[in-house]
Parts: structure tokens; sequence; C-alpha cells
């Protein structure tokens, strides 16, 4: 197929090589979804583009304060947005005529919401996720939770995804991230839509290996969290990250993923920011977990989702079905369950059988 006939097949808009979206609609107003309705903010100032971003929150008073101090001091703490950023919790208002749909809301709420916000779609738009989860029961990623739900064609969805903390990114600092889509021409038009000055996206068409190198991350982060709140050295928690990049290889190539994304941003790069950074709500979770909070607590504490409890036992689930060796995974699910203390998570990973290890 040309890229020519995968345009075509796009009722609006017509990508061109020049092209970006001129309509952004975000939908979720936490920190992430908050961070990229920034990105995409100051990619249009950067490149001279006219771009109306609207902002959904549920919360009346977060929308508020957005529109009139143009903060959002819940997530985004002394961060101030561009006033080109408008907010409300009118889910139509925001949707009408947008031509790019970004969707941040908690994975386990996405299917749901999109079947009530499906009528207020414009024809055409594009559809992007940022959630890094799999579906409870269904073990479905999320963009096929969207192509299910908005009756779309895979050209028309698309995920982003890498070592992205909101709160650094927010900040300014320099950050590199991937766009992944199953049509290039779409993942380009998303990428010049949202490419600004520190924020630099790179485009893949391995949709599966980008969406599970983001899920498990969130999985291996808990178990770094709970070494690190164990007072674990950095040899126990590197030796955590690294057979985790193994898992989630062996994950992503029975779903048909590629092996060299694991190797990239949305694999490795991602890995490495969330198992290492204070400001991941998994790794934090975690770190709660070792220091002998229970879960209730730790859930009461956080104040943003940590996809990584949620969608833990969908992929132990998932892997269970394909036949695929998750130790690290079963362990925290274990834990998460009641049925694995904390103290013997780290025995555990370092009891099972020796093998060589590039035996994936």
């Amino acid at each position: 197929m040309t890229a020519e006939s995968v345009t075509a097949d796009l009722p609006a808009p017509a990508f061109r090589e020049t092209d970006s979206a001129t309509t952004v609609a975000v939908l979720g107003a936490g920190s992430w979804g908050t961070t990229f309705a920034k990105v995409v903010a100051d990619a249009a100032t950067a490149s001279g583009v006219e771009r109306s971003i609207r902002l959904w929150g549920r919360r009346p008073e977060v929308v508020d304060q957005i529109n009139a101090l143009h903060v959002n001091e819940q997530y985004l703490k002394d961060i101030k947005l561009p006033s080109s950023i408008t907010a409300s919790t009118d889910v139509a208002a925001v949707l009408a005529g947008a031509e790019l749909v970004i969707l941040a809301v908690p994975a386990q709420t996405l299917r749901p919401q999109l079947r009530a916000w499906k009528k207020h779609l414009t024809p055409g738009a594009v559809v992007v996720s940022l959630m890094k989860g799999l579906e409870l029961h269904t073990d479905a990623r999320m963009s096929e939770v969207i192509c299910a739900e908005l009756d779309l064609p895979a050209n028309r969805v698309a995920v982003v995804s890498g070592p992205n903390l909101a709160m650094e990114i927010a900040r300014d600092e320099p950050t590199a991230s991937v766009v992944a889509c199953t049509d290039p021409i779409t993942a380009g038009w998303i990428a010049r839509s949202c490419t600004a000055p520190y924020f630099r996206p790179y485009t893949t068409t391995d949709v599966v290996g980008v969406e599970i190198g983001g899920i498990v991350k969130n999985i291996i982060a808990l178990a770094v969290g709970i070494c690190e709140g164990k007072k674990m050295g950095d040899n126990t928690k590197a030796s955590v990250i690294t057979r985790g990049l193994a898992e989630t290889s062996r994950l992503t190539l029975a779903l048909g993923g590629e092996a060299r994304t694991m190797a990239g941003l949305a694999g490795l790069g991602d890995l490495v920011a969330t198992c290492s950074s204070p400001l991941s709500r998994n790794h934090t979770a975690g770190r709660l977990l070792g220091k002998g909070l229970t879960l209730d607590q730790v859930t009461a504490e956080m104040k943003q989702t940590a996809e990584g409890i949620k969608s833990s036992q969908a992929v132990h689930e998932l892997a269970g079905k394909l036949g695929v060796d998750m130790p690290i995974t079963a362990a925290v699910v274990a834990v998460l369950a009641g049925k694995l203390s904390v103290d013997e998570l780290g025995p555990l990973l370092l009891s099972r059988d020796l093998k060589p290890e590039g035996d994936y």
C-alpha cells in the first residue's frame, strides 16, 4: 500500500509533509495530560502555528484554576501554563472540531469514558494514547480499546511513550519520546504537532512494542521501589531493572512487537527513568510498600494513579495465556495480593534455576 492510499483512507485531516494539528483536545487534566497540553502549545509557538488547545478535566476547581491563573497547582506545582490552553469540564465543547485528540485518563476507566465521548468525536480525528496500562479482564492494550470503542482504523490511533516524567518535561528539561502508529504518515503528523524546543519525538510503526514497554516498566518500577524501600543496594536494583527488561522483551516478542524497540526510548529508556526517579508514581508506590505500608495505605497516600498496581494482574494473566515467563511480574502480583511479603521478594527472584543470561 502506498503512502497516498493510506492517506486517502483518512476522511480528515489530509496529511501533508508540512502539516500539524491546528485544533487539539486533551482529555485528562492530571500531570501528564496537562504537561502534554503545554508541549503542544509550546510546539505551536516555536513553529509559528496558530493552535487551539482545549483541556478537559473532571474537577471544576482544577479547570477554573487553569483558566484564571494558567496553573495546575495540584499536579504541576509552580509551572506556568501557556495562555493558549483553555480548560473545561464540558467534554463536548473540548472535542468540538478537534483534529487531534489526546487521551490521558486512568487506563481502567478508559472504555466506559470512550463510550460516552464517541458521539462528540470529530469525523476523521486522530486519537493518541498517553496511557500506560493494560485493561483488566480483557488484557487489551489502550490502542486496542480505542479502536474498538471508537470504531477507528489503526492508522488513526497512535501511542506516545518514552522516558517522559511529566514534571521534568513541564520544567522544559530536554526529553525525547516515541510516537507509534501503524501509519508512518500519521505518526509524522503527530510528531510535528508536539515537537517543542525541549521535546523531541521519534516515530515508529511498532505500536505493540511501544505500548508493552510502557506497561511492563511500571510493574518493574514497583519491584525496584520495593527494593529501595527495603534499603537494598544499587546492585539489587540494577539486577531487577536488567531482568525486567528481559521480561518485557519476552512479552513484546510474543505479541509480535520488535526487539529493537526494547533497546530504545520506549523500552530501556522508559524503564530506566521510571525505575530510578522519585518522580515516578510506580517507583514511589513500590518504595512505600517496601517500607511496610499496606496496599490500601499506599493508595490513600498517592495523589495520582500508579498504573502498575492495576495493570500487573492483567500482564500476569496475559503472560500466562502466552506461556511467557515473567517472574518479577509474578512476584509483584503476589505482593500486591498479600500472598508474598516484601521481605520474600528479593530471595525469591534469586532462587530461580541457573541458566545462561542471554536465554530469554
